[in-house]
């Protein structure tokens, strides 16, 4: 390539890759700072007007940003899985997009953060629930665990950023990239203990909630089950998103980022714990449909307010989990990239429909006879919070691929 036609900031560049003109990407970039402005200007009005400003009110405290949070926390799942598949289990191969997950789970675990940020309305009181902690509260565990393992994701993330071509011929940082790549291992089980026990924890808080019969759900050990079905679809689930996001950056840059056989790999996976999930998630619904229909709280009274009708229950189990889990464990189908695409859109939708239902259907069902069914749906301030992160991320995402060694077989796949 003439030197002439080299990016500017093309010394940066992970040594034997191309990127596209600086230009182009400073314009990307600030493509993205449109609708992100129009997020941060959601999120000031939160908190400068207090949450009046949203659709939220005493029938739905849980709204939008709590099944986000939840959906969006599921889907980070795909950096403790892969980390562990990878240093834990020993699955050489996922060592090609083990980066990148890590990458995403940092700007999962952010945008959890976010949300909650703005959903407490008065963020700067926000370390009153680790100083002054509710030790009988799962959201204690909760806020703990996350806090602790975005930073075990920021460690993570550290080598990468140590990696950049010219940050690492300073010798300090290049020693110590080496010293944290050995210690990845150790890192990696620290987060999937932190990661197990608050996936889990978040599906055991509607699994409590006595008062609750849509939600509510008899224990295993000193856990309601819902903790375990939380764990094992945020794993299921997690590795898809990996999947799919990688899928659109390799669109967005023209380029084959990961050999086809790592992709299958985890789409391997996902399909088998998408499977046990069904099976456990069919028992513990006929289960619930039974002991629910014991207290006086009959099947059809979940279903007879729109627009919670029955379809959500077959929108939930078939289209956004039968449909994807066959996919998934067809090998031939598996090798169609836009069956397999579309598997992994219909496993993440799948997951934020499972949030939304243990969330926001929960407390919509009316509970007492003289209660009323309240209808919601957010508003205008609530998306545009919501989406604030995901413009956020995608700026993170744009600049680490332009400037870290992230996709080992990138070189080999693309040779200049």
């Amino acid at each position: 390539m003439d030197s002439a036609s080299l990016p500017f900031d093309h010394a940066l560049f992970p040594e034997g890759t191309k990127r596209c003109k600086l230009k182009w990407f400073l314009l990307w970039i600030a493509a993205l700072h449109g609708p992100l402005t129009v997020g941060v200007l959601a999120a000031v009005m939160c908190w400068g007007l207090a949450l009046n400003v949203t659709n939220l009110n005493n029938n739905y405290p849980f709204g939008l940003w709590i099944a986000a949070d939840l959906g969006i926390i599921a889907l980070g799942a795909g950096a403790f899985f892969t980390g562990f598949l990878r240093y834990i289990i020993k699955i050489d191969e996922l060592k090609n997009i083990v980066n990148y997950a890590v990458v995403i789970g940092v700007i999962c675990y952010a945008t959890a953060q976010g949300m909650l940020g703005i959903d407490i309305g008065q963020p700067l009181r926000g370390w009153f629930i680790f100083w002054h902690a509710n030790v009988h509260s799962m959201l204690t565990e909760v806020a703990f665990c996350i806090t602790c393992y975005f930073m075990v994701l920021c460690i993570e993330y550290l080598p990468l950023i140590l990696e950049n071509r010219q940050i690492n011929k300073v010798g300090f940082f290049h020693g110590m990239a080496h010293h944290l790549h050995e210690t990845m291992p150790a890192i990696a089980a620290i987060g999937v203990f932190l990661s197990f026990f608050h996936q889990g924890s978040l599906g055991g808080v509607p699994g409590v909630l006595y008062g609750r019969p849509f939600a509510f759900r008899e224990g295993f050990l000193v856990w309601p089950w819902t903790f375990f079905l939380f764990v094992l679809s945020a794993i299921a689930c997690g590795p898809c998103f990996t999947i799919l996001i990688t899928w659109i950056t390799e669109k967005c840059a023209q380029k084959k980022l990961v050999k086809r056989n790592v992709i299958d790999i985890l789409a391997r996976i996902s399909g088998r714990l998408l499977a046990v999930y069904l099976v456990l998630k069919a028992v513990d619904t006929l289960y619930w449909i039974a002991l629910a229909g014991k207290v006086g709280a009959p099947f059809s009274s979940f279903y007879a307010n729109q627009p919670y009708g029955y379809w959500v229950l077959v929108m939930e189990l078939g289209i956004l989990g039968v449909i994807p889990m066959i996919i998934l464990l067809s090998t031939k189908a598996r090798q169609n990239e836009n069956l397999l695409i579309l598997a992994c859109f219909l496993n993440c939708s799948g997951i934020f429909m499972n949030r939304w239902i243990m969330t926001v259907q929960s407390l919509a069902v009316p509970v007492m006879s003289f209660d009323k069914f309240v209808p919601y749906a957010p508003n205008w301030v609530e998306y545009a919070s919501t989406f604030l992160f995901v413009w956020a991320g995608a700026i993170v995402i744009s600049i680490s691929y332009r400037y870290l060694p992230i996709f080992p077989q990138e070189k080999e796949l693309n040779p200049l």
